[in-house]
């Protein structure tokens, strides 16, 4: 028996991803026997109000009907000590459970206050593997912020314990970009400075910032992209071979990697899409970067002197996150075809919207031409799903469940990853390139 419990329980990520992700899991048969569903806030509220309120802000209602069942509210005030004993009460009188999940679906700053009551009450023993402890990024706002959360929660917990949550990592292309990687020779042996001639890492979003201006003007597409998933991105496309497939063997592997990426700080651009002031708690003077451009080396003999861009930015022309890969034209095809004009092979690993990639080579026009032209192998990776396709909280949450640290970031991969975004801070000089919102990239950066 297991009990979920959920803190932040009223808020938008649980409705938009925590509930339904629960729910489809429910649904299939994937949640343990028995489970039970504990869901956190401060109204003040009787179980039956709760889901009524769900049932308002879930997309599909029927995904609350899917687990009604199996929830019990409790009221608890962050800080009052004695709350968190009255769930432990509650947990331990409905299911009585020794597995326990707490996803901590609350701003940073309330990460040591909550981690230190659930020690406090008991909630959570420290050294118990079948207690884990979630955390929801940003993981701190700097390299100091995130070293000093990290040394409090190991005061409460063990690092097994800690599960902090990067939803990319539950992406389904993101997942295999390992196997991409390793489990095909024709990419394996290619993956290297002789055979790729530049990497694009990037996420673009077509809507601005919405209502999370409170948050996003404190924070920012550096720290709130770059800094998590796009350097994920990057560590899985570049990192060495683990191994194993082991969780301890791919993220040494990828703080490895980390390590030796720089940037450099005259070759990166921010921008702030207009209108950015008129967004709702937004400072009227504000200088937060919703785009970001920015060039990459990594120092080892595998990628030396390969260019890798990554870039993220908000009201742009499209959703769409990507990783391609231009591979350096063909060695003896000028010879060959001297006449021809042909391009150079490119791997494009789709992320979002769509999911699987796409792989552009030369062949001969069919028929009696001897022309060379170019085409394209599509693959769409849920083609093959019947009903309902995973989403990357439901991955994850079945990872938890299993104990599976692989898809979460460990201490050490988010504090190099925060020094290497403190460097780029260091050096910004606040400049705003101001472009228009539904713009491509070539206009965003018109006249840079």
């Amino acid at each position: 028996m297991s009990a979920i419990t959920i803190f932040g329980a009223t808020g938008d990520l649980m409705h938009q991803k925590l509930m339904p992700a629960l729910a489809n899991l429910h649904k299939v048969g994937k949640l343990p026997e028995k489970a039970h569903i504990f869901c956190v806030g401060r109204r003040d509220w009787n179980t039956d109000e709760f889901i009524a309120h769900l049932r308002k802000h879930v997309a599909e209602a029927a995904l609350v009907a899917e687990v009604e069942n199996i929830i019990t509210y409790v009221k608890v005030d962050l800080d009052n000590r004695d709350d968190y004993h009255a769930l432990d009460r509650k947990i331990s009188t409905v299911s009585n459970a020794d597995d326990r999940i707490f996803y901590l679906a609350l701003p940073p700053k309330l990460f040591p206050e909550v981690a230190r009551e659930l020690a406090q009450a008991n909630l959570v023993k420290k050294g118990d593997d079948n207690q884990r402890v979630v955390f929801e990024k940003p993981f701190g706002e700097d390299f100091e912020s995130a070293k000093e959360i990290n040394r409090l929660l190991w005061r409460y917990f063990d690092e097994s314990q800690i599960y902090r949550i990067d939803h990319y990592l539950g992406k389904e292309m993101i997942q295999n970009i390992i196997t991409l990687r390793f489990a095909n020779r024709v990419f394996e042996s290619d993956w290297h400075k002789d055979s790729i001639e530049k990497i694009t890492i990037y996420a673009k979003e077509k809507s601005g910032i919405k209502d999370r201006g409170g948050y996003y003007d404190a924070t920012g597409a550096l720290r709130d992209m770059v800094q998590s998933h796009l350097l994920q991105m990057l560590a899985l496309t570049t990192m060495e071979a683990p191994e194993s497939f082991s969780a301890k063997a791919i993220r040494k592997e990828k703080v490895s990697l980390l390590k030796k990426v720089s940037v450099d700080s005259e070759h990166v651009i921010m921008g702030q899409y207009r209108g950015y002031h008129d967004e709702k708690k937004v400072a009227d003077d504000s200088k937060t970067e919703t785009l970001v451009k920015m060039d990459c080396i990594i120092d080892d003999s595998r990628w030396r002197g390969v260019p890798i861009t990554i870039l993220t930015g908000k009201n742009m022309d499209e959703k769409r996150s990507e990783i391609i890969i231009d591979f350096k034209a063909p060695s003896q095809a000028a010879s060959l075809w001297p006449q021809a004009k042909m391009q150079s092979n490119c791997l494009i690993i789709k992320i979002a919207p769509e999911e699987g990639m796409r792989f552009t080579m030369n062949i001969k026009e069919s028929g009696l031409s001897d022309e060379i032209t170019t085409k394209t192998m599509d693959y769409n990776h849920g083609s093959d799903v019947f009903g309902n396709k995973p989403e990357a909280y439901e991955k994850l949450f079945l990872e938890i469940i299993d104990k599976n640290p692989l898809m979460f970031t460990r201490w050490d991969e988010i504090e190099t990853a925060w020094r290497l975004i403190d460097s780029i801070r260091d050096h910004d000089t606040g400049k705003r390139v101001i472009y228009e919102p539904g713009c491509t990239l070539q206009q965003c950066l018109k006249g840079v």
